[in-house]
């Protein structure tokens, strides 16, 4: 009995091996543990820091953000050794690799032809004996950004005057304290314009507003008869009808100085002058083809 008693207390071999390696497995948890600590704080520095880069450089925050998880997708398949489909990453060719003094020192060429460029204006600027321009030099490529209904609200501008145009807002009590904007900037340039297409005046006003040719006044025109035509008109009188009180706030759209000086430069503003240029011999095959 006493021998079987002591073949039941004594650990087997299995248990014995499992004891000794209890030590290893502890250090081994531990060390996994401080790599994984490890790697979140280095995961979370690196996308506190990309997001303070994009805020710092204006970028859009959906950018930021795309940017930040593509960094971050980069980062863990390095510290796993994963490469994009799942496979082992190959080591980059030396053609793939890039230098970053190569880099930096490109972005200083840069900034030298750039600097070097601002130094040649101001060098011209200096010279008396120099012509001065006919033209500002941005008016060529700005040509090429204006649609023709936006060279007709261009030239409306500057044979008419100010534009009037209206926000439809709240009323009543509760307006008083705190109104609301129910249709922003309604006008009539389209129709005085005579556009081919008045539903993109909006669009054309803002790309106007971009190129700093036109600007949107809180100020009325003197001439109010104006505006109570702009109030008859349906899209002013539906905006109103969308809620129970509403009132107009009357506004006014003009031509910038420069853009004041971009139609005296860039558009012939006589009739006669438009229809003694040169026409595209299609287009002058349809303005003779007679009505069926």
């Amino acid at each position: 009995m006493n021998g079987a008693r002591t073949a039941h207390t004594e650990p087997s071999s299995e248990e014995i091996s499992l004891l000794a390696a209890l030590p290893g497995l502890a250090r081994i948890a531990a060390a996994a543990s401080i790599r994984l600590t490890a790697f979140t704080i280095e995961a979370y520095v690196r996308a506190g820091a990309r997001f303070l880069r994009g805020a710092a450089s204006g970028e859009a925050p959906g950018e930021v953000l795309q940017q930040t998880v593509d960094e971050l997708i980069a980062y863990v398949r390095d510290v796993l050794g994963v490469g994009e489909n799942g496979g082992t990453p190959t080591a980059p060719d030396d053609d793939d690799v890039v230098d970053a003094e190569v880099v930096e020192d490109e972005t200083r060429a840069s900034q030298a032809a750039l600097r070097e460029r601002g130094a040649e204006l101001l060098r011209r600027s200096a010279e008396l004996d120099l012509d001065d321009e006919d033209a500002h030099p941005a008016y060529a490529r700005m040509l090429g950004e204006l649609a023709p209904d936006e060279a007709r609200i261009l030239r409306l501008l500057v044979i008419e005057g100010p534009q009037p145009s209206v926000d439809v807002r709240t009323s009543g009590p509760i307006g008083m304290l705190k109104d609301e904007l129910v249709a922003p900037g309604l006008n009539i340039i389209g129709m005085e314009a005579g556009v081919r297409h008045p539903v993109r005046v909006k669009r054309y006003l803002d790309n106007l507003y971009r190129l700093g040719l036109v600007w949107f006044s809180r100020e009325e025109i003197s001439d109010q008869a104006r505006y109570q035509v702009l109030e008859a008109q349906p899209e002013v009188t539906e905006a109103m009808a969308e809620v129970r009180r509403s009132r107009t706030v009357r506004r006014s759209i003009h031509l910038t100085p420069f853009g004041e000086d971009f139609c005296a430069t860039c558009l012939p503003l006589d009739s006669v002058e438009i229809d003694a240029l040169p026409q595209d011999p299609a287009a002058a095959r349809t303005k003779r083809r007679p009505r069926a």
